[in-house]
């Protein structure tokens, strides 16, 4: 056997050193150090149980290289493909992190399921076949005649059995549950995931398979394990949503095949996860008269336009300091809009308490929502509601401009398409726009007090 050596590592970056460090030279955390078992041989480990390849690689120029476009894996599974970029890669490692009990197996074990064509190999190290059974059995009534389950952790066993399988799509549940015996650390250290997520990778692309790994998260969010996880594998999937709602949002952060702006979101049932195809049945709450506080703004994901309700609340402040709170938006970027409101249209909201919340337990980042929500903070100041048929898509300036977003276009005719009457765009974002072809009045403005005039008269 190998002689092996002790190494300290990093559990916040994965930085490797000699010795214990208090303060990580790298991320520069405190007291991260944890002292690990490594051998020295391990660089020499190929996947395979036979040993590394002999195959030596040569430069090649770039213009006598093939560009192939692989067939992507269509799945039944609309928001995962528009998430991946269009259906699964050959050969590509997608890593998908997430609270605990959001549904990140649920999703998996689904998407497993509905591939009739393609042999799935389902392994897990939390769960037993039973417990797999039984979440099957709850999420659907079709026969899995393609899905096979491996409850292992060893990564030699694992290999063992895929080269006996030869799967088309491998699927672990999850990476920081294996270990591979070239590594004499417990599993879920650093570098137990750097080898094990190592091993996985030289298997995907040398055999071309697709492999989905499920990734645990620290109590800070961040995928558990070392950055360089993030970094080895070539899509980051991040699948969020409150507990106390049921809808859940699949974000992609890193896709090497794809835009990493699109969204996907889905319905946790107890008959697991459905898909919403249309976002605007969440984002916008049903009420059965108009409310004072309220303003419906058309965001875009990606490629896919949404309406999005804003709700805020302006109040007199009871205990001398105002309170500022805004829960899915960003609180610098509404502190920032409450200046413009005081100082270029006179209100006085330094001494109010402004509360802001996006419905529907979304985060926006779309700036195209700034005129909804000054409407809403004004609407609720003034206690004058605004009409449910209309909405809003600009971007406010500092100096109280409203300013043009993209796609203006889209944005129109998804409001159209979900019935509103009205629409407040910028001035400046009519350029090329043919207001004929629209069934909905096309509201342009320049300035704050020019919007206020139209809502408020």
């Amino acid at each position: 056997m190998a002689k092996s050596k002790t190494t300290y590592f990093c559990q916040n970056c994965g930085y490797q050193a000699a010795k214990w460090l208090g303060n990580c030279p790298s991320c520069n955390q405190w007291n991260t150090f944890v002292e690990e078992i490594v051998e020295k041989n391990t660089a020499k480990i190929d996947w395979k149980q036979s040993g590394s390849s002999t195959r030596s690689n040569k430069p090649i120029l770039i213009n006598t290289i093939e560009a192939t476009d692989d067939k992507r894996i269509i799945t039944h599974d609309i928001e995962l493909n528009r998430v991946l970029g269009g259906g699964i890669v050959p050969g590509s490692l997608v890593l998908i992190g997430g609270e605990p009990g959001i549904g990140k197996s649920t999703l998996l074990l689904q998407l497993a399921i509905s591939l009739k064509k393609s042999k799935v190999l389902y392994v897990s190290g939390e769960e037993s076949e039973h417990q797999i059974k039984m979440r099957a059995s709850r999420i659907t009534e079709r026969e899995a005649s393609n899905c096979f389950v491996l409850t292992e952790t060893s990564t030699q066993n694992i290999f063992k059995q895929i080269e006996e399988l030869n799967p088309d799509i491998v699927i672990i549940d999850s990476i920081q549950t294996l270990h591979s015996a070239h590594i004499e650390s417990t599993p879920g250290s650093v570098s137990q995931i750097r080898e094990c997520t190592a091993e996985l990778l030289r298997f995907a692309k040398e055999t071309s398979t697709p492999v989905f790994l499920v990734g645990h998260i620290t109590k800070d969010g961040a995928i558990a394990g070392p950055k360089i996880l993030e970094h080895m594998v070539d899509t980051v999937l991040q699948f969020e949503g409150d507990q106390h709602h049921t809808y859940r949002m699949l974000r992609s952060v890193k896709n090497r095949f794809g835009s990493t702006s699109e969204l996907g979101i889905y319905e946790m049932q107890s008959t697991g996860l459905r898909e919403v195809h249309n976002p605007s049945e969440i984002l916008i709450s049903q009420r059965a008269e108009d409310l004072s506080g309220i303003a419906i703004s058309v965001m875009i994901e990606g490629m896919r336009p949404m309406l999005i309700e804003s709700q805020a609340l302006v109040s007199t402040a009871a205990y001398g300091t105002p309170q500022r709170s805004a829960n899915g938006f960003d609180a610098k970027r509404m502190n920032m809009l409450l200046a413009v409101l005081e100082k270029r249209c006179g209100f006085r909201l330094g001494i109010k308490d402004v509360f802001l919340n996006i419905t529907g337990g979304i985060k926006v980042e779309d700036p195209a929502i700034d005129l909804g929500i000054i409407a809403a903070i004004i609407s609720s100041h003034e206690d004058i509601p605004i009409s449910s048929k209309i909405c809003f898509a600009a971007e406010v300036g500092l100096s109280g401009e409203i300013r043009n977003v993209n796609r203006v276009e889209q944005r129109i005719a998804e409001a159209e398409r979900l019935g509103f009457e009205k629409i407040i765009v910028s001035t400046f974002s009519l350029k090329g726009i043919d207001k004929k072809k629209f069934n909905l009045e096309i509201i342009a403005v320049g300035r704050l007090d020019e919007l206020f005039k139209e809502l408020f008269g």
